[in-house]
Formats: C-alpha cells, sequence, structure tokens
C-alpha cells in the first residue's frame, strides 16, 4: 500500500479517527521490529518504578491536550490522565487494535493510525486541520528510527498550535549503540547537542535538551556494550527496576554529564 494512502480505521473501544497508512514495512508488525517485544509483553509489572519515573520527567512538559507518535499498545498514554484531550498514534495496525480496546472507558482518547517517518510538513498541515489544536506531540524512543528526522520534527511541529511543545524521549550517546539497536532499527542515538541541532535545523525553540537515567546508561552499557547482550535481560531489568531507578531518580535532580536517555522539549515558534 502506497504510504501516501489514506483508509478508514475500524478500532474496539475509543473513538477512531482517520487513518493514514504507511508501506508494509512501516505496517503490521512494526511494534515487535521497533522494539524487540511482541504486544502481548507490553503493559506488564516487570518495570513498575520505571513507568512512575519516565511519567514524572516527561508529564510536566505535556500540555492538555496532547498527541502521542509510536505508541505501541499505550503503555505511556495509560498513566498520562487529567488531560482534556489524547491522541494515541502507532503506525502498526495490531498495535492501534489494542490501543482501542485498551482505552474503551476513555472518552477523551481517540485512536489512529500514523506513520511519523513518512509525514511531510504539508501532509501534518492537513491532519493539523482535521485534529484541531493540539498542545504537545510526544514521542518516545520514535525519533532515533527515521532516517530524516529534521523533516520528521518539522513535520510534527505542525501538528501542534504556535506556542505548543514538541517533547522527545531518545536513546542516548552513540558509545552505547550496539546489537540491540541495530536489531531493531536504531539509525543513530543522540546526545543533547545533536537532538538540538536537529532540532533548531527544523525551526524550533530548545526549552530543554538533558541526560537522563544515569544509572540506566552504565547499566547499558556493562551489559549491552561490554557484556555483549544481544537485548535487555527481563530477570536483570526487574533488579534495576527495584534498586536503581530510585537511585536514579535522585541522581536526575543534579546536572548528570551522562544518561541512557535524552529528554527534549522543542516549541513551535509560529
Amino acid at each position: 500500500m502506497d504510504s501516501s494512502q489514506v483508509s478508514q480505521h475500524t478500532s474496539v473501544g475509543a473513538r477512531s479517527e482517520t487513518t493514514v497508512s504507511s508501506a508494509s514495512s512501516h505496517g503490521s508488525g512494526a511494534f515487535a521490529a521497533a522494539t524487540g517485544r511482541q504486544l502481548e509483553q507490553s503493559g506488564d509489572q516487570v518495570k513498575v518504578n520505571y513507568g512512575k519515573y519516565q511519567h514524572s520527567l516527561i508529564g510536566r512538559h505535556c500540555g492538555a491536550e496532547v498527541l502521542e507518535i509510536g505508541a505501541g499498545a499505550g503503555d505511556f498514554s495509560a498513566g498520562l490522565t487529567g488531560r482534556r484531550r489524547l491522541v494515541v498514534t502507532d503506525v502498526d495496525p495490531d498495535a492501534v487494535q489494542a490501543i482501542g480496546r485498551r482505552f474503551a472507558d476513555r472518552p477523551e482518547v481517540a485512536v489512529r493510525q500514523l506513520d511519523a517517518a513518512n509525514l511531510t510538513p504539508e501532509r501534518a498541515e492537513t491532519l493539523a486541520q482535521e485534529l484541531g489544536p493540539l498542545d504537545t506531540v510526544l514521542a518516545i524512543n520514535v525519533l532515533e528510527h527515521i532516517e530524516d528526522h529534521v523533516r520528521a520534527l518539522r513535520a510534527l511541529s505542525r501538528l501542534v498550535r504556535p506556542g505548543g511543545n514538541l517533547v522527545i524521549w531518545v536513546p542516548g550517546y552513540q558509545q552505547l549503540y550496539g546489537d540491540f539497536d541495530r536489531s531493531v532499527g536504531h539509525v543513530r542515538r543522540y546526545t543533547p547537542k545533536t537532538l538540538s541541532a536537529a532540532a533548531e535545523e527544523a525551526g524550533l525553540r530548545v526549552d530543554l535538551s538533558r541526560p537522563v537515567n544515569l544509572l540506566g546508561g552504565i547499566a547499558w552499557w556493562a551489559a549491552v556494550r561490554k557484556g555483549g547482550a544481544s537485548s535487555p535481560n527481563s530477570k536483570l531489568v526487574k533488579i534495576y527496576d527495584a534498586v536503581l531507578v530510585p537511585l536514579t531518580r535522585v541522581l536526575d535532580t543534579l546536572p548528570i554529564p551522562f544518561g541512557q536517555t535524552i529528554l527534549g522539549s522543542f516549541t513551535r515558534r509560529d
């Protein structure tokens, strides 16, 4: 199917809207290809502390009307409550179906299929008219999969009102790039400087670009880069969540020089 084709998607539960479909390589199975996990593995309780930690960092930068790009099974959006409107999207139609079921009892949530990698600024302008004004576009572990990340940022910025923002969460530091990154299609990892440079080239104002999760970065380096692990070990992840996440939350209040992730918030100027 051509990436520019527009079709209708029928969702179970939450409101369904017009779908922007993509080529098959970005369609069914995209969630597993991009994460190394199956949809049924999402929403588990392995990383309870990490989920709370992530919400504490990201939620403060999100406005009342939010669109999430690449939401997978909707794990993050499930905890993003108290918003006036939430549009939850993914490129994978199976993920979109799962999201629809998950948010069946939340009338403020709309669900749709959307391919950020093939979204141009022109198509984003049209989509923005359909969606209406949004305060924030949120992309968690999405931008690193997109070759032309500047075009993607420019397009996503057209989905928010002037003065609205993009909240971007991406893997940090090329020194941590390894087999797992390659296996899930990561084009790159970022530093605060490289993420800011991409945002500025896209015409955005940089409000925040900083490393987070210092201990996670060290653990990733030890396990994946030095230890040779091809993917995260679920038992170690559980220990990390129970022991290291509470510590890294404290460390993140300091100006840390390094982390597993880069968090950015960027404002649309016009």
